[in-house]
């Protein structure tokens, strides 16, 4: 999976930031497919319609929120907060998720 990590890099005429993307490769991330009822449930909360969610790998260090993901060759957006278990409780690999919406 490769992750554009976003650095701020200024701000527009409009003093809206401006960032520039840096792909970084991210292994053993693990996609599954949202539910119908979290869909409509993030559609209602967030305003943005789910497509997968991602289980990032204990460790993992890099800030997703708000960045652009490529797999399955298509490009995807990740949004709203990422849900987090503690470490140490939990028994496999992954610790932590995020949900992801299409991004042409």
């Amino acid at each position: 999976m490769t992750l554009y990590e976003r650095t701020r890099t200024g701000a527009d005429a409009f003093n809206a930031p401006v960032y520039s993307e840096t792909p970084v490769t991210v292994e053993n991330v693990l996609v599954s497919p949202v539910s119908a009822e979290a869909i409509v449930s993030d559609l209602q909360l967030y305003g943005k319609r789910a497509v997968y969610e991602l289980c990032l790998p204990k460790g993992d260090t890099h800030d997703w929120a708000g960045c652009r993901v490529e797999f399955f060759g298509q490009s995807f957006r990740v949004f709203g907060p990422a849900q987090e278990l503690i470490e140490s409780l939990v028994p496999l690999d992954w610790n932590r998720k995020v949900k992801v919406e299409r991004y042409e």
